[in-house]
This record gives C-alpha cells, sequence and structure tokens, in this order.
C-alpha cells in the first residue's frame, strides 16, 4: 500500500492519541490532502539515520489553524508497517511517500502474564513515588503506559517492531525488573551515605578461634 509520510525522531504505538503541531509547508498541504479525502498517513520511526518501521495514523480533528497557516492536529495511531520503499517528494506532492507493508500482530497474551507485568510496573511507580493508575489486568497490554515506564527510544523502537503481545510483556517485563533492580541498588547506596559519620555500634569479634 502506498501512503504519504511525515518521519519523525518519535514512536508512536497502536491506539495512542499524537498530538502534532503542524508549520511547514509540505505538512501542511499533507494534512489538507488527508483532511479533503479521508486519507492515512504515516509516521515512519526516524532511527539510526535511516527508516524501516512506523504507524499508521488517521487524521481526527484540526484542533487550531493559525494565521499563518500552522496548525495543530490530533491523530490516532492505528498500524504498525515495515517501509518498503520511500520517495522523496511523493509525485505530484510537495510531501514523501512510500510503499509500506502492515504487519500482522498478535494481540494474545496469558493472563498471568498480563498480572505479572502490571505488578511490575506497579512496583516501579512506588519505588519512584509516583501514583499508580487502577488498571484491571484484563485490560492491561503493551502498549497502554509504554510511554510511562523508563523505555529508551530505542527500546521503544524495538517495541514497536514485535508482533506478538507476549514477546513485547516479556520484554516489558525484563526492562522492569532491570530498572527496579537499579533503584533499589540506589536507594540502598542512599541510605549507607546517609549512615557515613554516624556513631554506630559494632559488634565485638572474637579472636578465639581465628585461623590465619
Amino acid at each position: 500500500m502506498k501512503l504519504p509520510l511525515f518521519p519523525l525522531k518519535s514512536v508512536f504505538f497502536p491506539g495512542e492519541t499524537v498530538p502534532l503541531h503542524i508549520f511547514e509547508p509540505r505538512y501542511k498541504d499533507l494534512i489538507m490532502d488527508c483532511r479533503r479525502e479521508a486519507a492515512t498517513f504515516g509516521i515512519p520511526v526516524f532511527i539510526d539515520h535511516g527508516l524501516s518501521h512506523g504507524i499508521e495514523v488517521q487524521l481526527v480533528e484540526v484542533v487550531n489553524t493559525y494565521d499563518n497557516g500552522e496548525m495543530d492536529v490530533i491523530c490516532l495511531a492505528r498500524q504498525v508497517f515495515r517501509l518498503l520503499s520511500f520517495t522523496n517528494p511523493m509525485e505530484g506532492k510537495a510531501y514523501a511517500g512510500g510503499e509500506v507493508e502492515f504487519l500482522e500482530m498478535d494481540d494474545r497474551a496469558d493472563f498471568a502474564l498480563r498480572k505479572e507485568v502490571l505488578r511490575l510496573l506497579e512496583r516501579l511507580y512506588g519505588l519512584m513515588e509516583l501514583p499508580f493508575p487502577i488498571i484491571a489486568p484484563e485490560r492491561f497490554n503493551s502498549y497502554l503506559l509504554a510511554h510511562k515506564m523508563g523505555l529508551s527510544f530505542e527500546q521503544e523502537f524495538q517495541l514497536l517492531k514485535l508482533l506478538g503481545e507476549t514477546r513485547r510483556l516479556e520484554f516489558i517485563g525484563d526492562h522492569l525488573r532491570t530498572t527496579i533492580n537499579v533503584l533499589g541498588a540506589v536507594e540502598r547506596t542512599k541510605g549507607t551515605i546517609k549512615m557515613n559519620g554516624h556513631f554506630r555500634n559494632f559488634d565485638p569479634l572474637d579472636f578465639k578461634n581465628l585461623k590465619i
């Protein structure tokens, strides 16, 4: 399938609301074309000096239009795609386009795995002293809090490319365990530093049976 393309150094996940401020003339044209034709466009992720995967988005609303033609728009992220070709500009247009292949996603995952990842997320938020939203395990999925669990840009891109929900949850779980261990070590170090310089009781050592 051929899509107009709006490359960004950002990762968006299926089901996510995507707010964009449009200021370049070529992308003003893209938004107006999509609005007029009720068409979707793609946001391929610019990473490692290249483009390989991205997300198809649907224009939902033009929230503001400024005197200079700039716009604030709301879009909805839909399907993950692999980019097969890239043409800049698209024939007869000012903006880029390309052929994409939509990826088949498997959203099935074991309930116990969802529950475990949710528990780890709650533990992370607790360590950071942040309020954690109440989420039923059966309603939880790997994309729901993907931007709010400390993933790097590179990790978010890796998550976007994973096809199965089980693998995505396992990926998030591994990240959360590592992060929780690091934060736990930091808290222990802070406790040790706070004790430095304070008078403490030490148990006397018994040298009677000392071997050297």
